[in-house]
């Protein structure tokens, strides 16, 4: 029941990384460096994957649309944080709050699911290679990724809609450096239940089923390989899924360990860390890893230089 002497906010206040004074300025330039670097990165795999015909594979089309992902999770988040390190705290209105919500849904929900697609496509190039090509054709490959992005707006634009409806009163301060769904949830004064609710039927699907199909896929691949009686057939073969299965395991690692870890077992400030890790590093690492690992990435580079 609404308490009548509860005092409604319009704004909150990311309290963000709280770190000492002469830290500022070093924490604030390492930020953008990651952010402008991881900019760089994504912005690059788009360019090749879209300019050179030898990327034109289904491989490196869902990868270009990875670091779309990526993109906009990054730009989502780190500007207001950069602005919440120099001022010790950023104050934003509630619906920017909630906009920037929609936006990491959308993101991260469809990062977890393009991975999940390009564990599809390893599974089919290793498993069925004979049927590849057939397969994997550019309506199938558009179809994917079109329902990919399609769910995660539905998903987040359905638990935004739940959300708009809420009232916050009381404390507007969010010991977070972005507006993740429970530090908002906690703000409100209203019944939360259902969107509590409505999150777990919706959002939870889409973080477990991608990890249980990426895991089922990788056993296939696995047994696959191991039937390569050639070693060195094995590893080049292997090669061809160690760049995504290295970006898996960073990703759904950490979301594992902030998500499903019972909250009692990490304080806030390691929450924050694990956050920072799925949020700036993991966008980061995906260019650098598929640049690194990826001999066709690396020749096309290597050519528009």
């Amino acid at each position: 029941m609404r308490n009548n002497n509860q005092t409604f906010f319009q704004q909150v206040v990311l309290l963000g990384f709280q770190v000492p004074y002469s830290f500022k300025i070093p924490f604030f330039f390492l930020l953008l460096l990651l952010y402008s670097v991881t900019l760089i990165g994504n912005v690059t795999i788009v360019g090749l994957v879209s300019s050179s015909p030898k990327l034109h594979r289904p491989m490196f089309f869902f990868l270009s649309h990875l670091s779309m992902s990526d993109m906009i999770l990054t730009t989502d988040i780190i500007p207001i944080m950069l602005h919440g390190i120099l001022k010790g705290g950023a104050t934003i209105p509630i619906s920017a709050c909630i906009t920037q919500l929609q936006f990491f849904g959308i993101a991260l929900t469809s990062e977890c699911l393009i991975l999940a697609v390009m564990s599809y496509d390893r599974y089919l190039a290793i498993c069925s290679p004979f049927h590849y090509i057939t397969i994997m054709g550019s309506k199938l490959q558009y179809w994917l990724v079109i329902s990919c992005w399609l769910l995660s707006f539905t998903i987040s634009f359905v638990t935004v809609l739940f959300i708009s409806k809420l009232e916050f009163c009381g404390s507007n301060i969010i010991n977070h450096f972005f507006c993740d769904f429970a530090p908002l949830l906690q703000l409100s004064c209203s019944d939360t239940s259902e969107v509590i609710l409505e999150n777990l039927v919706l959002a939870t699907p889409t973080t477990l089923l991608p990890v249980l199909f990426i895991t089922a896929t990788y056993i296939c691949i696995v047994v696959t390989i191991l039937r390569i009686p050639s070693i060195t057939a094995r590893q080049k073969v292997f090669s061809t899924c160690s760049s995504h299965l290295s970006i898996v395991g960073i990703f759904f690692g950490t979301l594992v360990a902030l998500y499903v870890v019972p909250s009692n077992g990490h304080s806030l400030n390691a929450n924050k860390v694990l956050s920072l890790l799925y949020t700036v590093v993991t966008p980061l690492f995906n260019p650098l890893i598929y640049c690194l690992r990826n001999q066709e990435i690396r020749f096309a580079l290597q050519r528009h230089l």
